[in-house]
């Protein structure tokens, strides 16, 4: 395929992130974006990581190559029903959703026979939204997990593919429902244990009057940071992956149990053993060049941070 023609459908932190990237290193001959909000058209256009604003959804789609659903993963099957009598034969439909199963079976049920749907998960982000959130390099270095079926064409798959490859990241490919289980515990669980932590110390800041805010230590701070997270986004991850959520919720409540009975008894050999564990965890992760052992983590006060 020469450079294709690209429509970014959302263009908030992983939408302009996307477009950043793509004019980076020149990948796509014109990039199309389009939001249902007028204000966020406005800025995608002064920012410069689009080359044009369609003002509907099948303006946007009709010349696209390649279409980036960038949105909340229950907002797919809506979008995909409305734009897909305008796809040109051959297009390419992709995502970019922390949730895979449910999102596969919304699109097929809706998307016509030529064209095709590669499902994506670029594993990268930060806390914050909107279209000035965004930043070509949010990608490097980072997993972008495609989990085509069978019956995917393997030749989108292979567009699709270099094309994260080109955009900086690494790409794995993997089953749907694996994806989802793995995820669960990578990342869905961990920010609903942040959103709950967070909630709670809210509950006993009103309640007692206490300080909790005030004087947050670094591991609280970096639950809010988490907590921070788009709502509307991860509503839509929790009720597309609510199985697998609750089975990893299952298993972690166990060991929570576990943990309780070591600290009543004061058993500190088993608490020793799992901390020895978790630190062993965070050194392999920055082993494996996902986040680095600077001080404070290497973050700054500046945007352009990846989670």
């Amino acid at each position: 395929m020469d450079k294709p023609h690209i429509t970014l459908i959302g263009m908030g932190l992983i939408g302009s992130s996307i477009g950043h990237a793509l004019k980076r290193v020149d990948l796509a001959a014109h990039i199309t974006g389009y939001a249902r909000s007028a204000e966020t058209r406005e800025k995608a256009l002064n920012i410069g990581f689009v080359d044009s604003i369609a003002d509907s959804l099948k303006g946007a789609v009709a010349d696209a190559d390649i279409v980036f659903l960038n949105v909340p993963v229950g907002m797919i099957a809506e979008i995909v029903r409305d734009m897909a009598p305008s796809l040109k034969p051959g297009a390419i439909v992709t995502d970019v959703g922390s949730v895979k199963k449910s999102v596969m079976d919304a699109v097929h049920e809706h998307l016509t026979e030529n064209t095709t749907f590669v499902p994506a998960h670029p594993i990268a982000g930060t806390e914050l939204s909107g279209p000035e959130a965004g930043f070509a390099e949010l990608f490097d270095n980072r997993w972008c997990i495609l989990t085509p079926d069978s019956e995917t064409d393997k030749q989108a798959v292979q567009t699709i593919s270099d094309l994260w490859r080109a955009m900086g990241s690494d790409v794995e490919i993997m089953d749907a429902d694996h994806h989802d289980l793995v995820l669960a515990i990578t990342s869905h669980v961990p920010h609903l244990i942040a959103f709950n932590i967070v909630g709670t110390a809210a509950d006993l800041e009103a309640v007692t009057q206490s300080e909790v805010i005030k004087y947050s230590a670094g591991g609280f701070r970096d639950f809010t940071r988490i907590a921070a997270s788009d709502p509307v986004m991860w509503r839509d991850v929790f009720m597309n992956n609510g199985e697998a959520v609750l089975e990893m919720l299952a298993r972690f409540s166990e060991d929570l149990t576990s943990l309780q009975r070591a600290i009543r008894w004061k058993d500190g050999e088993a608490l020793e053993k799992l901390f020895s564990r978790t630190r062993d965890i965070r050194r392999s992760i920055i082993e494996a060049g996902q986040d680095t052992d600077d001080v404070n983590f290497g973050r700054t006060e500046s945007p352009h941070k990846t989670d």
